[in-house]
């Protein structure tokens, strides 16, 4: 195994002392007045030995390793929020840090084990992340840490989600203001233990509300295709004419398109449909899907730098603005 080049080594190719290449090396040579001449020497020494700095035993040192771990439930394997980790190697980068990404699968003894390991490697801040928005129980050995919560909540820790009331009142606007005001129908089935059901309902309702309208119904099904496909699909056959829908995810939205295609009937033509988190699904439908984003590469953004501030993230959860993404299923009524 070849050697790994030291510091020494650089002053040594240099000709200079130890103490002068590790200025030089580390940008603070101005600082101590060291010459050009020299400052060049230990530099091309550096790039002819092809040098890299221990990082770990300056961490050792210093206890700042510039590394963020970022601890998730299954962020990594979960392509439809892949931007979480996207967005947040894109921040730690722009700022000098190096990211550690680890998965648990909701195993509880391994996340206490991946928290004790990025510990012992004196990680200098934690991210703490969840696929899809939900209230966590943090690690107890992370509470003591520099520590942000990644698109999930927690009693006394800072949080960055996203606006899903906004998100609500923004996909009901959108119909109200092409001049939907009745036949409005909800596709997907409350759920109270899901946020982003809790608060999309929320916000759709007050703005119904807001401009003197009531939805016509709900129509319960599963945040699958299959499901809205049956249920819709029933709604419809039992003589109902929804002038339009807000469907609880594009996931839903593709069963609602799939149901209207087989009884021959067309979106925006006969059905507005407006649905939520702008996925894949949102463009390759057709028409392509109006749909509120889920804006993961900006909730990554924003904790990191809420993270890496000065003086640490400050408390309270930050809600990110989720924007409507306007396309063809949505027909302006005449």
């Amino acid at each position: 195994m070849e050697r790994r080049v030291t510091l020494q080594d650089v002053a040594e190719r240099a000709g200079t002392s130890r103490t002068t290449a590790h200025y030089v090396l580390t940008g603070r040579d101005r600082e101590m007045r060291i010459g050009e001449d020299t400052r060049r020497r230990v530099l091309r020494a550096a790039n002819e030995l092809r040098y890299r700095p221990d990082l770990m035993a300056r961490g050792l040192r210093t206890q700042v390793t510039r590394t963020i771990a970022l601890i998730a439930d299954a962020v990594a394997s979960e392509a439809y929020a892949g931007d979480l980790v996207a967005g947040a190697l894109a921040a730690t980068a722009a700022r000098g840090y190096l990211l550690f990404v680890c998965e648990t699968g909701e195993d509880a003894e391994l996340e206490e084990a991946l928290v004790e390991e990025l510990l012992a490697r004196h990680v200098d801040a934690f991210l703490y992340a969840t696929y899809f928005t939900r209230d966590v129980v943090v690690p107890a050995a992370l509470r003591d840490q520099r520590v942000a919560l990644l698109n999930c909540r927690a009693p006394g820790l800072p949080s960055v989600v996203p606006d899903e009331v906004g998100a609500g009142r923004t996909a009901a606007e959108a119909l109200l203001s092409a001049g939907y005001r009745d036949g409005i129908w909800l596709v997907g089935e409350p759920a109270p233990h899901v946020v982003a059901s809790v608060e999309r309902l929320r916000g759709i309702e007050e703005a119904l509300t807001a401009a003197g309208v009531r939805a016509a119904g709900t129509v319960p099904c599963a945040w699958w295709p299959e499901s809205a496909f049956e249920r819709f699909g029933a709604l419809l056959d039992d003589g109902q004419e929804p002038a339009a829908v807000i469907c609880a995810n594009d996931r839903v939205a593709m069963g609602v398109y799939q149901a209207l295609a087989v009884r021959g009937r067309r979106v925006p033509d006969d059905l507005a449909v407006v649905s939520f988190d702008d996925s894949d699904l949102a463009v390759w439908l057709h028409p392509a899907l109006t749909s509120v984003a889920l804006p993961h590469r900006e909730l990554a953004a924003i904790a990191v730098d809420l993270l890496l501030g000065e003086g640490g993230p400050p408390p309270g959860e930050h809600r990110v603005p989720m924007p409507l993404r306007r396309r063809e299923s949505v027909a302006v009524r005449g």
